[in-house]
């Protein structure tokens, strides 16, 4: 028996100390992890701080636009403009324009900025940049200037004639614009003829819409389209064949009509050959007319008879 709680004994002595140390080495585990996380963190703090730093210095060094480098950098982009370099004298005169506002060098670095586009033929930014120096410095000595070549870009831009004409209507708002506001200007000239070229195209597109209705056998549409075009475009280049598609779409139109409707529907087509005689006379469609006309009487003629 005394063997035996012994033996016991034994066991419960050896037990204790592998229970401590089994705690010690948990203990000492965390605490290591502990403290090599904050070592890690300490590390990765000064990682951070490194990083920023460095960003810092990164940022300070790309910000090259500052009062200070403001000349420095002028120099370059008159450098650049000289040289036909446009869009690389643009981007610096962007970044320099806010710097320069309150300046006297301001409204000369816009219209750089404006003309830099304008001769790289970027004319719609050029429009733009350019009605922006009007609006802003319309005092200055360029302020016509300016207004001109706003008005030169928007010419460019206008479309052919085929295509949405907003561009064109724009561009003949800021022509008339421009004239009433510098009527004595040496550019009102080259502006009126620039203003025919737009209003020619305009009327092209009229033209087309008109004749596309006599080709697709919309009669009466055809005559409104026509009327209308004339009543617009009296001066047009395409106003002679215009009433000589009027006087064709006429004939047309009283040959196909119900017999009723014959007589009156000749007499427009005589009607429309007397407009060619009084304004188109000399126009290469008008002997054809003058046979359609003659036909519509004969026509007439003949009505009256069989009455």
């Amino acid at each position: 028996m005394a063997k035996f709680i012994l033996n016991i004994l034994i066991i419960i002595a050896l037990a204790i100390p592998h229970r401590g140390f089994s705690q010690v080495v948990s203990s000492d585990s965390v605490q290591n992890s502990q403290t090599t996380a904050a070592v890690n963190n300490d590390k990765a703090q000064n990682s951070g701080k490194k990083s920023e730093g460095k960003a810092k210095k990164k940022t300070g060094k790309s910000n090259k636009f500052s009062f200070e480098t403001f000349d420095m950098n002028y120099a370059k982009a008159l450098k650049y403009y000289d040289n036909g370099q446009y869009l690389s004298a643009a981007r610096i005169f962007e970044e320099l324009y806010p710097l320069s506002l309150g300046t006297p060098t301001a409204d000369t670095l816009l219209y750089l900025f404006a003309d830099c586009y304008y001769k790289n033929k970027d004319y719609e930014l050029a429009a733009f940049h350019f009605k922006d120096y009007a609006r802003h410095y319309p005092g200055t000595e360029k302020a016509e200037e300016a207004h001109y070549m706003c008005v030169k870009s928007v010419f460019e831009v206008s479309p052919i004639y085929s295509l949405d004409q907003s561009s064109t209507l724009y561009a003949i708002d800021e022509m008339d614009l421009f004239i009433k506001s510098y009527p004595r200007s040496k550019h009102v000239d080259e502006c009126n003829e620039m203003l025919d070229i737009l209003r020619e195209k305009l009327a092209q597109k009229d033209f087309e819409i008109a004749k596309l209705y006599y080709n697709t056998d919309n009669y009466q549409a055809a005559q409104i389209a026509i009327k209308n075009f004339l009543k617009e475009y009296p001066n047009s280049k395409y106003a002679h064949e215009a009433v000589y598609i009027l006087v064709k779409n006429n004939h047309e139109y009283a040959k196909k009509s119900v017999n009723k409707k014959k007589r009156e529907r000749f007499q427009a087509c005589i009607d429309a050959f007397k407009i060619m005689q009084a304004q188109y006379p000399n126009s290469g469609f008008y002997m054809d007319a003058k046979k359609l006309a003659d036909d519509a009487q004969d026509q007439i003629n003949k009505i009256k008879n069989n009455n």
